[in-house]
């Protein structure tokens, strides 16, 4: 889900509220589809470091392998979530450092200046780089029914799809804990050792602060969050259906505004554009605000009609993460977060 400026008001629009609806035909799948298992990762464990190497995707698609993967290209985000398992990547697509060369909010701890970067934002994939990394597989998430690849440039994907299978994790419609799971078991097909502390204890934190936010929203479910993303021209106000963060929050009890639904039929479900003169159309306790480097931060906002929000004069604006890195090491502070803002709000909306 990626939203940002008004270059790209409904693919990038779409995104801002926690998905999107699709951004082409689906990449030409890579092996039989059969669902079966032919070697060490089909899904459901049983990390091996040689031999044949398969994993069913979120598709459907049954990638098969002579060997573990070794040359491997993911989307960043992905890239991210991986490498907190132990998995390492040689290339990377979309947006993986800012403007001063530091590493973007969705390369996590990537240690970016290790990795080809393809591609530096949404959407963007050089080929004749990515040839030249001679990759055996390509992963990356799905935002759709149809498993379109996310950031795979619609213009180049069939050229995209005869260099290496590819992989997909759906983020679309299910909520967090979902993907988390599959990213688990993709990392431990690839050789991850998901029984090392590191792993155990990050699981278990990850548990511990989902039930810290349930407990939280228990206490106070008078405390209404909005979720938000801010561009030059509008604000864009998330529903919770459709989006792996907002929905799981919102089975933990969180008490979520949602944008109307004759405004989300336009968007395709996922959210409700605003003027900045309309940005108070929804009263809310606490706005959790797009993190994305494509969007404008909460600091750098100078609409007066933002300024006045009740939540933004009482200082209860944190971040939130439409693109959430798909490790546990990495979702655990965005429940404690959101926890943590719950427990300290007053009640101003």
């Amino acid at each position: 889900m990626s939203h940002a400026s008004a270059t790209h008001p409904t693919r990038r629009g779409i995104l801002a509220a926690g998905g999107a609806l699709g951004l082409g035909a689906v990449l030409a799948a890579c092996g039989d589809g059969d669902g079966k298992s032919g070697g060490a990762g089909d899904g459901s464990g049983g990390a091996a470091k040689s031999g044949p190497w398969s994993f069913k995707d979120d598709r459907g698609t049954t990638v098969k392998l002579d060997k573990v993967p070794a040359n491997i290209v993911a989307f960043t985000g992905v890239a991210a979530a991986l490498f907190d398992y132990g998995v390492e990547v040689k290339g990377v697509f979309g947006p993986t450092t800012t403007k001063d060369g530091k590493p973007d909010v969705q390369a996590g701890d990537l240690d970016v200046d290790k990795v080809t970067v393809l591609g530096n934002e949404w959407g963007k994939l050089n080929v004749e780089k990515y040839a030249s990394l001679a990759p055996e597989v390509l992963i990356t998430t799905t935002f759709d029914t149809a498993g379109t690849l996310w950031s795979v440039p619609e213009e180049s994907k069939d050229k995209v799809a005869k260099l290496a299978p590819s992989v997909a994790i759906s983020v679309f419609d299910r909520q967090l804990t979902q993907p988390l799971q599959r990213m688990w078991e993709l990392a431990e097909s690839l050789g991850a050792d998901m029984k090392a502390k590191k792993a155990t204890d990050a699981k278990a934190a990850f548990d511990k602060a989902a039930a810290r936010l349930r407990a939280a929203a228990k206490a106070k479910p008078e405390i209404r969050v909005l979720a938000g993303s801010a561009s030059p021209d509008l604000f864009y106000v998330s529903g919770t259906n459709l989006s792996v963060d907002l929905e799981y929050f919102k089975a933990l009890g969180v008490n979520f505004v949602e944008p109307s639904e004759d405004a989300k039929k336009a968007t395709g479900g996922w959210f409700e554009s605003l003027s900045w003169e309309n940005v108070d159309k929804y009263p809310a306790d606490v706005i959790i605000m797009d993190d994305r480097a494509s969007t404008i931060q909460p600091a750098d906002i100078t609409e007066g009609t933002w300024k006045q929000l009740p939540a933004v004069k009482a200082g209860q604006v944190i971040a939130r993460s439409p693109e959430p890195i798909l490790s546990y090491d990495k979702c655990t502070p965005l429940l404690d977060n959101l926890a943590e803002a719950i427990e300290n709000a007053k009640k101003v909306g």
